[in-house]
């Protein structure tokens, strides 16, 4: 097992106690290390009791046995990365709708690589929104908010400045980031595909726009306001409902009481960039 296979496990066995599933998978992590000879025998059966009821806390089981925890090591970047990314793809699997199987199709090969860290880049608006983002994320898949935390700081996070300044509105260009987990310069290469994070902090208007290619969203907090024509009404939307864009469908967010994060991902034709519409109502979003 190598190195990074390791801290993987590490990684999955201190999932969050609650989330449907979570106690099968924690003993899964601990059979796998315990076959390497990193947990002992007596440590591998508190897992397995815990495993029995999802709430149950694996740490609790071993003090009621006078066991001493297990100490993982530190994980590195590329293992923060790949558990953040088979945490998304956990997450993706357990939805359905538009967009969902052709967005796994595409990560499922990124899964079976290694990823290439690069330098993590920090960025004022997640340095201001995340924590609360997170906070809130961790109410909808604690699971996954948690690998976004541990991997927050080996991301390269961007705020977009390739739509006209006056085109988008003078809130959205300094009220936003994203990063890449596979995409042209990501930990995962990819030619034609986009899959990361989307940070927006909260009442914000992103405002009417359309690209060529098209785009899932899976918000992790909420609720949200969506639209899809100019001018058109919003609704709202509770997190974890996944929004499909096919191409060139119009679309505007209106974030709202809490930052708004949310997975992304584009399917193809990713170096076309994406252009605003015009909408006479953005003065009363703004």
């Amino acid at each position: 097992m190598t190195d990074m296979a390791t801290s993987v496990l590490w990684l999955a066995l201190s999932e969050p106690a609650g989330p449907p599933g979570s106690g099968r998978r924690r003993y899964g992590a601990a059979m796998a290390l315990h076959a390497s000879g990193a947990l002992s025998t007596a440590q591998l059966e508190a897992y397995r009791e815990a495993a029995t009821a999802d709430a149950v806390e694996p740490f609790r089981v071993m003090a009621d046995r006078g066991l001493t925890p297990p100490v993982p090591p530190a994980p590195d970047a590329a293992a923060r990365l790949a558990h953040l990314l088979a945490e998304t793809d956990r997450c993706l699997a357990a939805l359905s709708g538009p967009g969902i199987a052709e967005t796994r199709t595409l990560l499922a090969a990124a899964l079976l690589q290694k990823p290439d860290p690069r330098p993590g880049r920090a960025n004022l608006v997640v340095e201001t929104h995340m924590e609360t983002a997170l906070e809130a994320a961790k109410t909808i898949d604690p699971t996954l908010a948690a690998a976004i935390a541990a991997a927050t700081g080996d991301l390269t996070w961007i705020t977009y400045d390739a739509y006209p300044p006056a085109q988008i509105g003078p809130h959205f260009t300094r009220s936003h980031a994203f990063c890449s987990l596979i995409g042209a310069t990501a930990p995962w290469r990819a030619s034609d595909f986009d899959l990361g994070l989307f940070l927006v902090a909260p009442g914000i208007l992103y405002r009417d726009h359309a690209h060529p290619a098209p785009e899932l969203y899976l918000p992790l907090t909420g609720p949200h306001r969506w639209r899809f024509a100019p001018d058109g009404p919003f609704r709202t939307l509770p997190a974890l409902q996944p929004v499909w864009n096919p191409a060139l469908k119009p679309h505007a967010t209106l974030t709202g009481a809490l930052p708004f994060l949310s997975l992304f991902a584009w399917t193809r034709d990713v170096d076309q960039p994406a252009h605003v519409l015009p909408a006479s109502d953005w003065s009363l979003y703004e």
